[in-house]
């Protein structure tokens, strides 16, 4: 038996934190985590890094698990800051993002009901995380947290939470040891060869194959390549997983492939026969609101069983890891027969399918404001390939996904299926603090920049060159562009006034502005001059969205059709008399 010690709860959490490789962690102190902080603050390996707000921390801790080689952690107050981390926590949850939650919790010493925090926060996490542990002695502590370590990282990633009562922090307790971490190494299941094969079979003599990836596959970006190219067969993406297919590969076609989709992808995936989809949900966002055709031939390779054939029944289900099934597909493919060469024109047609939808882009007449494909087509220019875009809620996201190409994995993050308001300033803020060698842009519209905006101060105070572009139109676009065809009015979504160039001010960021088209080379540069500096850069677009992404307007034709028909003479029938009244 070892040597028993005895060691503060602080203590022992702050040590498996640096067994884990943690490197920072995000909250904000309170009087049940002090002794924590203070802890973290004796660690040579991990900073601390004070929010203004637990909702940013959570989307920092986000970000961290995307876009490096550590994962996000967070280590905040019970109760009150669990509940403003949830947005992060929840948006990890749906994403298959790993976190760490650690969180102070009330005294397990006391005689006295009723202490400050005192809520059952376990059932508040347990539907937006893995799992919850409440540590009840200082020798759980660090098995604890290795095991929550663990449960996060493997299977389908995910955020875990662990509660930490304040007077286990404070006190000493006995320890019989300090185990040193090792992660344990899991074989990946075994893959049925006969399924295999019967995949490799149907892929082989599709006549229109074509290939979905999600965030699943951002990993495995080699193999779909490889696959694609062997049978030319032209790859979409879901939302999330925008970077996960090299946008400017030949075969790539853009976001989605139904009626929400640009051309390229529309046209692309028009009659396909044989659809290999690798981890996507095939959730609402993803398909246009489930307004796509998967072919019935669907093979769907996902690491949790409890997605395949939920929405769209799949002819072959394969349970693993996108890397792990798509080299058992590629072995199969590679040794067989080489497929005849369908569709020899794809290639030729998906480039001017982009072509032709960039064209009308740019032709389209915006007036005094910024042309979102001039704007876009200005950015990349500037942007290296191992650039990091982060986008927020809203109408700039689908403009992102159909008019910026992005050309490496782990390239673009945004907040997906939780779908949270607020994500961009704090997730770029983090992307750029774990990855300050490369270009960190956030793009946010200023209805999502008013929720976290002030979050910029960690920005200043940390010297995190990180640059916000803002477009700014006063509205809640996505949603008020959603209310002109049915509604012909706008409730709720028209903005107040804002001055960027005062949150600027306020935060210790510089500003530019970017108010026409022809200054958009020059803003951009002046801003990446800027960020190099070590300050963070807000940039006012002076945006123009009246012209409606492909994804705004399938989506609004897609759940109009799926209306009873009493319901949609309704609907369309208002929106035609408030015409006529205007």
């Amino acid at each position: 038996m070892g040597r028993i010690m005895k060691k503060t709860g602080a203590w022992l959490v702050r040590y498996a934190l640096e067994q884990l490789g943690i490197r920072y962690t995000f909250g904000i102190p309170g009087v049940h985590n002090t002794e924590l902080y203070d802890e973290l603050n004796n660690s040579s390996t991990i900073t601390p890094v004070l929010v203004t707000h637990e909702s940013g921390g959570s989307f920092m801790a986000d970000a961290v698990s995307r876009v490096s080689d550590s994962i996000g952690c967070m280590v905040i107050v019970p109760a009150a800051g669990a509940a403003y981390a949830s947005a992060g926590i929840g948006e990890a949850y749906l994403a298959g993002v790993p976190m760490l939650v650690i969180c102070g919790g009330i005294r397990t010493d006391s005689q006295f009901r009723y202490q400050l925090h005192d809520v059952d926060q376990h059932a508040m996490m347990a539907p937006i995380t893995r799992k919850t542990w409440r540590v009840l002695s200082h020798e759980e502590i660090v098995p604890t947290l290795y095991a929550a370590y663990e449960l996060a990282t493997q299977g389908e990633p995910g955020p875990v939470f662990v509660e930490v009562p304040v007077n286990l922090q404070l006190y000493t307790g006995e320890v019989s040891e300090l185990p040193v971490f090792q992660a344990s190494i899991r074989k990946p299941p075994d893959l049925n060869p006969v399924q295999v094969d019967h995949a490799v079979e149907l892929l082989r003599r599709a006549k229109r194959p074509g290939i979905f990836v999600g965030w699943g596959a951002v990993d495995a970006t080699t193999w779909v390549q490889k696959i694609a190219d062997h049978l030319n067969a032209p790859v979409a993406t879901t939302l999330q997983g925008v970077s996960a297919f090299p946008a400017n590969h030949p075969l790539h076609t853009g976001m989605s492939f139904g009626p929400s989709a640009v051309p390229a992808a529309e046209n692309a995936f028009h009659q396909c026969d044989v659809m290999l989809a690798v981890g996507t949900r095939f959730g609402e966002i993803a398909t246009g609101s489930f307004g796509v055709k998967v072919p019935a031939k669907l093979i769907h390779v996902d690491i949790n069983p409890q997605v395949l054939g939920a929405n769209y029944p799949a002819k072959i289900a394969l349970i693993g890891d996108a890397s792990h099934v798509l080299e058992a597909l590629w072995n199969g493919l590679s040794t067989a027969p080489a497929p005849s060469q369908a569709r020899p024109e794809l290639r030729e047609q998906i480039r001017r399918d982009k072509e032709a939808y960039q064209q009308e882009w740019l032709k389209h007449d915006s007036g005094q404001r910024v042309n979102p494909a001039r704007f876009f087509n200005g950015l990349r220019a500037q942007l290296k390939d191992d650039a990091i875009v982060v986008l927020d809620d809203g109408n700039h996201t689908f403009l992102a996904a159909e008019l910026l190409p992005i050309h490496q994995a782990r390239g673009l993050i945004s907040p997906t299926d939780f779908n949270c308001m607020g994500y961009c300033i704090p997730a770029t803020i983090a992307a750029k603090l774990t990855n300050r060698d490369k270009q960190v842009v956030g793009i946010v519209g200023d209805g999502a920049f008013m929720m976290t905006c002030m979050e910029i101060v960690t920005a200043a105070t940390h010297r995190i060159g990180a640059i916000f572009f803002v477009f700014s139109d006063g509205e809640l676009s996505q949603i008020s562009q959603a209310q002109e065809i049915p509604y012909n009015r706008k409730t709720c979504t028209v903005l107040g006034k804002l001055d960027v160039s005062g949150v600027a001010k306020a935060t210790g960021a510089r500003f530019l502005a970017l108010e026409s088209n022809d200054k958009i080379e020059d803003v951009i540069r002046r801003a990446f001059a800027l960020a190099g500096e070590g300050s963070p850069v807000l940039v006012d677009v002076n945006i123009d969205y009246s012209r409606r992404t492909r994804f705004t307007e399938g989506i609004v034709k897609t759940n109009l059709q799926r209306f009873p028909l009493n319901a949609k003479a309704r609907f369309i029938g208002r929106a035609l008399i408030r015409r006529v009244k205007v």
